[in-house]
């Protein structure tokens, strides 16, 4: 049945906090959610590649997409590893592997150095395999293309905990960033501070502003989510 074709059912407006699982696009989580929740209505305040796990906030109904904007611009924070020594070309393990180097010893004194480079109000290189569009097209469709583009970099605020080299080419981190923040460039570029190169192997969004993955409902249970199961995780504005 199509979307056109569904019956129309009274329609709750709110958030669902959701726990996206690996391997599914934001899009996919999104078209499987209308279909539950039988409507077209639901947006998003950002989403996630499809390595990643964790919080994505959907908003259902017209109230609630009329706020989009004011959920997009909440602060971010993902746990992730960056797996160093190789490169792919999408800057995480998705990727095709484009660059190999030695990886250094590391001391805690060089990484905590690296890191205060990256924080604060920085220039973020943009990922070549992304969303953002140049003249209309696509970063990530002109990368397939073949197209070589030049660096570009956007203005983005960011936070780091709980760094850590936990093996020899693996370090751990937590990070908190402002809208258009891109993890897999703070990775690339703490890779590159750090004498080598890198790709993130890890990532999972644990925080919206105040909203947090432990109150998200399990995005592994939608395949067998019945209609008001779902509503009922569908928190009012």
């Amino acid at each position: 049945m199509s979307l056109k074709n569904l019956p129309k059912l009274p329609q709750k407006s709110g958030i669902l906090l959701l726990d996206k699982p690996a391997d599914f696009s934001s899009h996919d989580i999104i078209a499987i959610v209308r279909r539950i929740l039988n409507t077209k209505t639901i947006g998003h305040s950002g989403t996630l590649d499809p390595m990643a796990t964790g919080l994505l906030i959907l908003l259902i109904g017209r109230e609630a997409t009329r706020r989009q904007p004011d959920f997009l611009k909440l602060s971010k924070t993902y746990q992730a590893v960056l797996t160093l020594g190789t490169e792919t070309n999408t800057w995480d393990r998705y990727g095709e592997v484009i660059h190999s180097a030695p990886v250094p010893s590391i001391s805690s004194e060089q990484l905590t150095a690296a890191v205060q480079k990256l924080s604060g109000t920085i220039a973020q290189q943009i990922p070549p395999f992304s969303a953002k569009k140049i003249k209309g097209e696509k970063m990530y469709d002109l990368a397939r293309k073949g197209v070589e583009l030049a660096p570009r970099f956007s203005e983005i605020t960011v936070s780091w905990e709980n760094v850590s080299l936990h093996s020899p080419n693996e370090i751990s981190f937590t990070l908190t960033g402002s809208c258009g923040t891109y993890v897999r460039s703070l990775g690339y570029m703490l890779a590159r501070e750090l004498g080598t190169v890198g790709h993130l192997s890890s990532l999972r969004r644990i925080a919206i502003g105040s909203y947090h993955v432990n109150e998200a409902f399990d995005g592994n249970l939608l395949k067998s989510c019945q209609t008001d199961t779902l509503y009922n995780w569908v928190q009012a504005l």
